[in-house]
């Protein structure tokens, strides 16, 4: 038997490369001599430079930066060969740095992501790779862009300090003082959402709420970053009117239109990073997973784009998930055969979190015995 496994991290309690070891474990328990691949895969969020550096034989580099609150945290990018760099928002501007109770968009600035680019552009990266999942911001990339040199301006010529309340206050841009390195860098955006920067679909309105604002918020943030965006389209002659600019609360658009960022599909760039396709040649079966399977996990998430690969290899796929909603199910017309959850009884998350490595490697166990089972082997 040969076993391909590519999970994504459980969020906050297994990283992805423990758990390709914990599956690799129980899968020789069942199936002796078995031959298993384990990588390390992410989406273009949490776990992104630890995949990426894993596969490429890159460094982790720490910086102290803001956290979107501007407390000092140590974040962490990875330095690639040919002078590349990998950086994850998450890392310094993420919502899980936040307490619940510290969620505001209209105070949260991206700040420290400009930090820990502008930190790997003076280490010597000539191209950056961004990966913009798990933003606590709505600032329209404001911070970021400050941190690289940016100004933000009011009507009476005084610097804005680029939070989300501050977008309705910017009447002009100064681009004077963007650092050199960044003009001659290239920019790589890994994005899985096509929302724009206003509207229905847009930045504030569908993801500010997640990020801890309320009604009354989400209309003034819309509105600011209405104003913010006409205000853009006259500094730099060109409009933030495309899909992906409202990603992590508008950075989409300030990468594409500061920087000139490109973007790509953030779990389709990893994958074949890491090298995934060539890994399900002749493999039996591959495990996929995450901690919560639900109606996202089929858009743009690890568990969907490593079973549109099984289903295109002819792999059966697996996904062991921590926990799934109905919403999950979709996953099953995607090329997703088997959906695990490792949960085993009635409790709350804290008990779920806290006993999170030893519910998944009996969730595993579970799914190797039936597939010894099946195959007419003797159960361990």
């Amino acid at each position: 038997m040969r076993f391909v496994f590519a999970s994504d991290s459980l969020k906050g309690t297994i990283g992805s490369a423990r758990a390709a070891a914990i599956l690799e474990e129980e899968a020789t328990r069942a199936f002796p001599g078995a031959a298993c691949t384990g990588l390390a895969v992410a989406d273009g969020g949490e776990g992104t430079v630890d995949a990426v550096v894993a596969s490429l034989g890159g460094t982790r580099v720490e910086a102290s930066v803001a956290d979107p609150l501007g407390r000092s945290v140590e974040a962490v990018y990875g330095m690639l060969p040919e002078n590349r760099a990998i950086v994850e928002m998450a890392a310094a501007s993420g919502l899980p740095l936040l307490t619940h109770a510290e969620r505001d968009p209209g105070l949260a600035s991206t700040y420290g992501t400009g930090q820990l680019v502008l930190h790997a552009l003076r280490n010597g990266a000539t191209e950056v790779t961004l990966a913009i999942g798990g933003s606590a911001t709505n600032d329209g990339g404001m911070g970021a862009m400050r941190a690289l040199g940016v100004r933000f301006l009011d009507a009476a010529g005084g610097e804005l300090a680029g939070v989300g309340a501050d977008l309705a206050r910017v009447a002009s841009i100064d681009l004077t003082g963007l650092d050199p390195l960044a003009s001659r860098a290239r920019f790589r955006l890994l994005c899985d959402v096509d929302n724009p920067l206003l509207g229905p679909r847009g930045a504030a309105r569908v993801f500010a709420p997640q990020k801890g604002a309320g009604p009354q918020q989400v209309e003034e943030l819309e509105r600011g970053m209405a104003s913010y965006a006409r205000v853009l389209e006259r500094a730099l002659g060109r409009g933030a009117d495309h899909p992906g600019d409202g990603a992590a609360g508008g950075l989409g658009a300030a990468a594409r239109l500061f920087l000139g960022a490109t973007s790509v599909p953030g779990v389709d760039w990893v994958l074949d990073v890491v090298g995934l396709d060539q890994a399900l040649l002749g493999a039996d079966l591959c495990i996929t997973g995450e901690g919560h399977a639900d109606a996202q996990s089929a858009h743009g998430k690890v568990v969907s784009g490593v079973a549109a690969r099984c289903k295109r290899a002819g792999v059966p796929c697996v996904a062991l998930v921590g926990g799934m909603d109905p919403g999950a199910l979709d996953l099953m017309g995607m090329g997703v055969d088997v959906l695990v959850p490792t949960v085993m009884d009635c409790g709350d998350v804290a008990d779920a979190l806290a006993h999170a490595e030893r519910n998944y490697r009996l969730a595993a166990a579970r799914a190797f015995s039936l597939m010894a089972l099946g195959r007419g082997l003797p159960v361990a």
